[in-house]
């Protein structure tokens, strides 16, 4: 008997697959994995469906992650690890083997061929970028059979770059009537493929010539912070002032109005220590001290009022 069927008989069929190590250890394990014919694949089938049997369901799963291998490699080309493309496949497989009918006639290979793809198409559409290039049902359809496409017009070589590479008039032209949509969607979806992802903050670094989108994208008269500032300045140089004037005596508040907020036509402001010293009889210092304990009483009147 062939051990490798024998192993197949485990209660713990997963066990034959290692769980971590590189990843081509796993894909030569897979591979060494034997295939089930037509009659052990419907049995198999049946005790899963009818006993919800979970070693059955393992047989099946392991006969087909071969299939997952494969079917990966076709998507090696959007730039996405290997090891998380055959991940999403073996969900897809999973689901395809839950809702397995083996009485339908089909083989498990046609009908998860579908599921494997979809989970795979969708890794990519979430991952490829950080915002998503295809949303609707027919954007979808055009990413992937768009890029197909793109690699029998410009040949095997362009696959390296293949999302870069820029489809000619008559190109769109040929795209568009085989794909039976518009040349406009056409244009559309390349220019998406042909974007990168851009960071919104500049690169950590010295450089004077670094520069992201947020330098230009943020409207500064919009900016919360900026617009309460603006508020600030505007109430106090206006009602603010007028409040903290009001707290002063006469003495005191013609002192600050002629040192701080007065302005004569020349440009030359108000009053200087010495002229109001004249004024009021007492030194400069006197001045000085008054205005002093003025601006301490209007700050905290400022303070109060906030």
């Amino acid at each position: 008997m062939n051990p490798a069927t024998t192993a197949l008989t485990v209660r713990d069929p997963w066990a034959l697959v290692p769980s971590i190590g590189h990843l081509d250890a796993y894909i030569t394990a897979v591979n060494r994995l034997p295939m089930l014919s037509a009659q052990e694949e419907v049995a198999l089938g049946k005790r899963l469906r009818e006993h919800g049997d979970l070693e059955a369901a393992g047989r099946l799963v392991l006969s087909h992650l071969r299939l997952v291998v494969s079917v990966s490699r076709q998507y090696l080309g959007y730039g996405l690890p290997h090891g998380d493309l055959i991940q999403e496949g073996n969900v897809g497989l999973m689901k395809a083997v839950k809702r397995f009918d083996p009485d339908q006639g089909v083989r498990l290979v046609s009908y998860a061929l579908h599921w494997i793809k979809a989970e795979i198409h969708e890794y990519i559409l979430k991952n490829w970028r950080m915002v998503k290039v295809a949303t609707t049902k027919a954007q979808r359809k055009l990413f992937f059979n768009l890029r197909s496409m793109k690699q029998g017009l410009k040949g095997e070589a362009a696959e390296a770059d293949l999302h870069r590479s820029t489809l000619t008039p008559a190109e769109v032209e040929t795209v568009a009537r085989e794909l039976n949509v518009k040349p406009d969607e056409v244009v559309e979806m390349e220019t998406r493929l042909a974007g990168g992802d851009v960071a919104l903050e500049p690169q950590t670094d010295d450089s004077e010539e670094s520069f992201a989108p947020i330098a230009y994208l943020a409207d500064e008269a919009s900016e919360p912070t900026r617009l309460l500032e603006a508020r600030r300045r505007d109430w106090l140089s206006g009602d603010g002032i007028a409040q903290a004037l009001s707290v002063l005596d006469a003495r005191s508040r013609r002192i600050v109005e002629e040192r701080w907020l007065k302005v004569n036509d020349d440009s030359s402001g108000g009053m200087t220590l010495h002229e109001l010293a004249a004024e009021y009889g007492v030194s400069a210092e006197r001045i000085r001290q008054i205005e002093v304990a003025a601006m301490k009483k209007m700050r905290k009147a400022l303070e109060a009022a906030a």
